[in-house]
């Protein structure tokens, strides 16, 4: 049996699952990988499209019917939050048109939760490589950014108007849920998979430079350095396992969204962790 799996062509997804995607865990099937931005896996695991997918846990709410939340290999912390960018003459969102990378995002959710008091008068769904850029030339007043732009937005002579990650873990002081590893129901043993995915983060930090050709060839042309930087970041302790904090993270996500309006409401996340997930 082949699974398919679906991942972001980031640095922290291949790095994650390069072994798993390269045969070298033990006991694990063979695995057909599809690269996507996780905007697209959001509305394909929609239509079960992946046995395991990587999407945003601001997507949970529709999905978790058909798919089970993996309590391991996504991304999960301190520090790496979503960023609101503006030009330096731009001091709040008043009146702004805000480029983001897709509607159903963790950055957006929590984009909505931040500015609902005061919400910009425009929102585009823009490719995240050209919100910037975009910005930067004036075609948007505002942008939302992830990943690696948290490195690199400087170069575009823009200024962080605010960091959506301080905010949320100010507020709550859980760290901040970004993306999530689904396995599809009735398709893929839950238990088993996260001890593949477990197995594959394990071989990734035990050599990394194993990984090392892989990873940059998927980068997007991402400097060396960056890429370092970035799997420092999003790779941590809570992609081997997310643990009571990181349940108790999840659902204070959903359950802010739901009582917003924003998301379906759905059954608390930690009441339900498994007690026989395996390492």
């Amino acid at each position: 049996m082949t699974l398919s799996l679906a991942i972001s062509p980031c640095p922290n997804d291949t790095f994650v699952f390069h072994a798993l995607v390269h045969g070298r865990v033990p006991g694990a099937p063979p695995v057909e990988v599809t690269y996507a931005d996780v905007d697209v896996t959001n509305t394909a695991a929609e239509r079960g499209a992946f046995d395991l997918v990587k999407v945003s846990y601001a997507a949970l709410p529709w999905l978790l019917d058909d798919y089970r939340l993996l309590p391991c290999g996504g991304a999960l912390g301190r520090g790496c939050g979503p960023l609101v960018l503006t030009r330096a003459d731009r001091a709040d969102l008043t009146g702004a048109t805000v480029a983001v990378p897709g509607d159903r995002t963790t950055a957006y959710l929590l984009f909505r939760l931040w500015s609902a008091d005061r919400p910009p008068a425009r929102i585009e769904v823009v490719p995240f490589h050209e919100i910037m850029p975009g910005v930067a030339a004036g075609r948007y007043d505002a942008g939302l950014v992830i990943h690696e732009a948290r490195f690199t937005y400087p170069r575009h002579g823009l200024t962080a108007l605010v960091d959506l990650g301080e905010w949320w873990e100010r507020d709550t002081g859980l760290p901040i849920p970004l993306g999530a590893i689904l396995a599809r129901r009735g398709t893929v043993d839950p238990v088993a998979a996260a001890g593949w995915i477990r197995a594959s983060v394990r071989q990734a930090w035990a050599d990394p430079a194993a990984s090392r050709d892989y990873v940059l060839a998927h980068a997007q042309e991402m400097e060396p350095d960056v890429v370092d930087r970035h799997i420092g970041l999003y790779v941590n302790d809570f992609t081997a396992d997310l643990g009571a904090e990181g349940h108790a993270a999840v659902d204070a996500l959903l359950r802010r969204a739901a009582d917003a309006g924003l998301t379906p409401r759905v059954p608390q996340i930690s009441s339900s962790r498994a007690t026989a997930w395996t390492s």
